[in-house]
């Protein structure tokens, strides 16, 4: 396994594209191809985490907060963030960073802290923009339920204190499968009426 296909899993339930602009999620350091041997969690990555890493033959440190935030002009043993650089890059070790793409998902860092503390009537207080979505699914009358499940669970259908919010229609589509389709239903050629289930999401926060 490489560790681009442990970093993808992460980026599939809390996509960089949720991050706030000031933030620097993601990989930090390292080269996702390199063969995944063992992780390290933490909150912070420090001098004294890559150490742990080393020490326990992690090649991949996962934190909360990333290691470098802002552009850096110099990369020396003058500074903390110097030394980590220095002592990561010599040890090949990939630092990835999942900050405020986890804050900011739905099911995410915040959600199960409110959870924790038994909080009630949650609502996010400074939205994200331009991050909501109108999603429009046709498909088989017999297959809606598990779409329309499979929809929720990726986050679609919150409005305020609801969830699994849609708006359900059903009619018959038609479609022609060419010649390089692999229709689900139908065949090649041949025009195909289907009766299908169209749901709407008005409220989709979901990573796209």
């Amino acid at each position: 396994m490489q560790i681009k296909e442990i970093l993808n899993c992460l980026d599939k339930f809390a996509s960089l594209n949720l991050q706030e602009s000031y933030d620097n999620s993601g990989l930090i350091i390292g080269n996702t191809d390199n063969e995944f041997k063992k992780a390290l969690i933490c909150l912070d990555c420090t001098e004294e985490i890559i150490e742990e890493a080393i020490n326990k033959k992690c090649n991949l440190i996962i934190s909360h907060h990333p290691l470098i935030f802002d552009g850096l002009k110099k990369i020396n043993s003058n500074t903390h963030t110097g030394r980590s650089v220095i002592k990561a890059i010599k040890n090949d070790i990939s630092l990835f960073a999942i900050h405020t793409n986890i804050d900011n998902h739905v099911k995410g860092l915040n959600s199960i802290l409110a959870k924790k503390l038994g909080l009630k009537n949650c609502r996010v207080l400074s939205p994200m923009k331009d991050i909501l979505r109108k999603i429009v699914t046709f498909c088989p009358v017999e297959h809606a339920e598990k779409v329309r499940n499979a929809l929720f669970d990726a986050g679609a259908g919150h409005i305020g204190n609801y969830d699994n919010c849609s708006y359900n229609i059903t009619g018959e589509g038609s479609f022609r499968a060419l010649e390089n389709a692999n229709p689900f239903v139908g065949e090649i050629s041949k025009l195909h009426f289907e009766k299908e289930n169209g749901y709407w999401s008005d409220y989709a926060r979901i990573d796209l």
